[in-house]
């Protein structure tokens, strides 16, 4: 819409180069005494008398406020071009970034699942050995409340996706009660191949792309223009004026057509310099005005330049960690998956506590739990790393 209202304003400062054109009538009865053209002599009588006019007017320099207006107006229109563009990549990130969360918490209420299964499944032979007397009944209520714990654990996993869920689907703006699926895609099971990045050329690329500078740069240039313009006023200007009018009334004798066509007919051409000295101060404090905006559009965008080049090193050192992240989580996962599997033996031969087994199953669903989030962490960051570089597209691969 602010697009829309730009484009229309530059129209019309185009516009403002062409000249105008304007027509006018008027009808009008004078009662009362007055002259009369036909008897020459005042009297009291009624006239009707009916007129049409014609006029146009042309600047022809106006200190060359009008160019600059229409430059200004240019600037702004792609400076809300730019603006458009960062908005969509705003729309992009925050869906992207919902649809990972949702993906994230799917994922995390899979691992809930499968724990309280295993841990059903564990109760189950305990209650087993039980019965013929192998295992104490301690195990059996510790373990009980482990799949209480685990139940537990769905539950509030069960909440997450749903609240994730509901944000996606506000964040897409549609009826949450439509029955809408996500699709879900399949994770790389390998670690992924990090990307090599240079800081500098990463720095340079923002710097040079990023939509909301642009946007920016295109405002400075907008905001110089209207301050020259407002300087222009200082100057002189000149117009250029042509008219053409007639009219009639009914005390005159002769025809209407006559009157309105031949006789009443009136031209006029001229031309008219008009120099400013003194409005009031207006035009100074118009200057002043212009020129604090110029300016402040240009602190602006030195801060915004500082901001850009601070987001992207945070980015690309967060992007580091998380390739670290991913690493360690990974190496976790492989321990805790063959200690868990080494301590399930133990307690099956009696080597091992069922607290201890309890331990290595608790440390096992975590770092199932870490891995998971840190892949996720992972795609997270380098979409973030796009989006500060300003090169975030909306076709996006959780396979990239």
């Amino acid at each position: 819409n602010n697009l829309s209202v730009s484009k229309a304003q530059e129209l019309s400062s185009m516009a403002d180069l062409l000249p105008n054109l304007n027509a006018g009538i008027n009808r009008s009865r004078n009662v009362g005494r007055q002259f009369d053209n036909t008897t020459g002599d005042f009297g009291d009588f009624t006239i009707n008398s009916f007129g049409a006019s014609v006029s146009s007017n042309l600047d022809l320099f106006t200190g060359f406020s009008n160019i600059n207006a229409l430059r200004a107006s240019r600037e702004r229109t792609v400076s809300r071009e730019e603006f458009l563009n960062r908005a969509r990549e705003n729309v992009i990130f925050a869906t992207a970034s919902g649809y990972l969360q949702y993906l994230l918490n799917l994922e995390l209420l899979d691992i809930a699942r499968r724990n309280l299964e295993v841990s059903v499944q564990q109760l189950e032979r305990i209650q087993a050995q039980v019965e013929v007397g192998t295992r104490p009944m301690a195990d059996q209520l510790n373990q009980e409340s482990t799949v209480a714990n685990s139940e537990l654990q769905v539950v509030n996993r069960q909440n997450a996706v749903q609240q994730s869920r509901l944000s996606l689907i506000r964040q897409i703006q549609i009826d949450p009660q439509d029955p809408v699926e996500f699709a879900r895609p399949d994770l790389p099971d390998a670690t992924p191949a990090p990307q090599a990045y240079d800081l500098d050329a990463l720095i340079q690329t923002a710097l040079e792309t990023r939509s909301d500078l642009k946007s920016e740069e295109a405002s400075i240039r907008a905001a110089y223009f209207a301050y020259q313009a407002a300087r222009g006023s200082r100057l002189p200007s000149l117009s250029a004026n042509a008219s053409l009018r007639s009219s009639l009334n009914d005390r005159n004798p002769s025809e209407y057509q006559d009157q309105f066509f031949d006789q009443n007919i009136s031209r006029n051409v001229s031309l008219s310099v008009s120099i400013p000295i003194f409005n009031r101060l207006n035009i100074r404090t118009n200057i002043l005005s212009q020129r604090i905006s110029y300016e402040n559009a240009q602190l602006s965008l030195d801060n915004s330049r500082l901001e850009v080049v601070q987001e992207v090193n945070q980015a690309y050192n967060d992007y580091l960690a998380r390739i670290a992240e991913v690493e360690s989580t990974q190496k976790a996962f492989a321990a805790a998956e063959r200690a868990l599997e080494t301590e399930r033996q133990r307690y099956e031969i009696g080597a091992s506590t069922l607290i201890e087994f309890s331990q290595a199953q608790a440390l096992f669903v975590q770092a199932q739990s870490n891995r998971i989030q840190s892949l996720y962490s992972y795609i997270f960051q380098e979409k973030l790393l796009d989006y500060y570089l300003g090169a975030l597209q909306p076709e996006i691969s959780l396979q990239d």
